[in-house]
């Protein structure tokens, strides 16, 4: 590994979310020895020309070839993929990774792909010391240190560590990008065919590793409910699907430290009842659109294509609130998680950064396999994020 010629390679760097992680490691890392990546020359060296880097290495690789993918990988500590959806495009890469002993991270949240996967790349990934980790944006990071850093207060503070932690999403403003449509979209197609991908969506446990039995977690929540604890209606969140399945990992893979009854929920708070209302119904519609190939097809044609995304403005100007509250019979605490700029991309793209700066630089205790963004990088993620503007906090009051 520290033969490899470059610490990071960002593969996709073409791409919408790519290119924004190629602005962040341009201007924030001159120091970093990394290279851009992906199958169309062309538009690499115009990603490095509006970068103004003119001697950015390029490395050619398309998804589908095998011998340009594992050229690739040799030449990398770590590689950064933005290529998606990852059901379509990611799965070579991430074996060919695990095979060559190259750590990785990407933003997927696509859970049926990652349970797909896990049994023939994780074993690879252990024999080698690759160390894969899925989920290095919006989601998970928030839902999934947030977890791991209340723990740890609450431990500190109570001797013991909550049995129930719930997970609410605050203000928010941000936009949405083509590609992150994009993968919603085959989720959706995938699980309308094929039942075995419609049950693990709906499993709260599909991301646990073989050999945990699960624990007593539900569905995540489809109507609007009051919360007594933040004393607030509440509505579906449209990321729970993703991030409840990898805080439970997290717990999993740490060998279940918070209980074997321990339980996460995660939801949207809402400022009334009436707009609770509002946003569950208008989320259920358009995701009880997305599983019909007719109302999929106008969707599409009504949501950013692949490439196209929020603004500089609104990535630069937006923010986000994420709470996580944990409890036990007794004693409570409350996390507050602050982000500048947009959540999906403006953060996002500098929380993957981050990451792969951890994975290639900082000593982690975890060997190969296939993590979490907190059961890999944990403390030193935690360390790393307000360098970025993304701050964890006890809320006292």
């Amino acid at each position: 590994m520290t033969e490899r010629a470059f610490d990071i390679v960002l593969y996709g760097a073409s791409g919408f979310t790519g290119q924004l992680v190629a602005e962040y490691l341009a201007s924030a890392h001159t120091e970093l020895r990394w290279a851009i990546a992906g199958r169309n020359q062309q538009k690499l060296e115009r990603c490095r020309r509006d970068l103004g880097t003119p001697d950015l290495p390029i490395l050619i690789a398309d998804s589908d070839d095998a011998d340009q993918l594992k050229a690739m990988a040799l030449q990398a500590k770590v590689i950064i993929s933005t290529v998606g959806p990852y059901a379509r495009h990611g799965s070579l890469l991430l074996e060919t990774c695990a095979r060559e002993g190259t750590h990785y991270c990407d933003l997927t949240g696509e859970a049926q792909w990652m349970a797909e996967v896990y049994a023939k790349i994780d074993p690879l990934a252990k024999a080698s010391g690759a160390r894969l980790v899925h989920c290095c944006g919006f989601d998970s990071i928030p839902s999934d240190l947030s977890v791991y850093f209340l723990q740890k207060e609450f431990k500190a503070r109570f001797g013991r560590y909550a049995s129930r932690v719930s997970g609410r999403m605050g203000r928010a403003s941000g936009g949405v990008s083509g590609g992150t449509v994009a993968s919603l979209m085959l989720v959706a197609e995938q699980a309308s065919q094929d039942p075995v991908i419609r049950a693990r969506i709906m499993d709260p446990y599909a991301l646990y590793p073989a050999g945990v039995s699960p624990g007593s977690d539900k569905p995540d929540q489809t109507g609007v409910a009051w919360d007594d604890d933040f004393g607030s209606w509440t509505a579906p969140f449209v990321m729970a699907a993703i991030n409840t399945k990898v805080v439970r990992r997290s717990h999993a893979l740490a060998g279940l430290p918070y209980g074997d009854r321990f339980g996460y929920d995660e939801s949207q708070l809402c400022d009334s009842r009436a707009k609770a209302l509002l946003s569950a119904g208008g989320l259920g519609t358009v995701m009880a659109g997305t599983f019909f190939a007719p109302t999929r097809a106008l969707l599409k044609k009504i949501l950013p294509d692949p490439g196209e995304g929020p603004n500089e403005s609104k990535r630069e100007n937006g923010f986000f609130e994420f709470w996580t509250h944990g409890s036990d019979d007794s004693d409570h605490l409350r996390v507050k998680v602050t982000g500048q700029r947009d959540p999906g991309y403006g953060a996002t793209s500098r929380m993957l950064a981050q990451a792969a700066l951890c994975l290639a630089q900082d000593s982690l205790s975890v060997g190969g396999g296939i993590w979490t963004p907190a059961s890999a990088m944990g403390d030193a993620l935690l360390q790393r994020l307000p360098g970025v503007d993304i701050h964890f906090k006890v809320v006292e009051d």
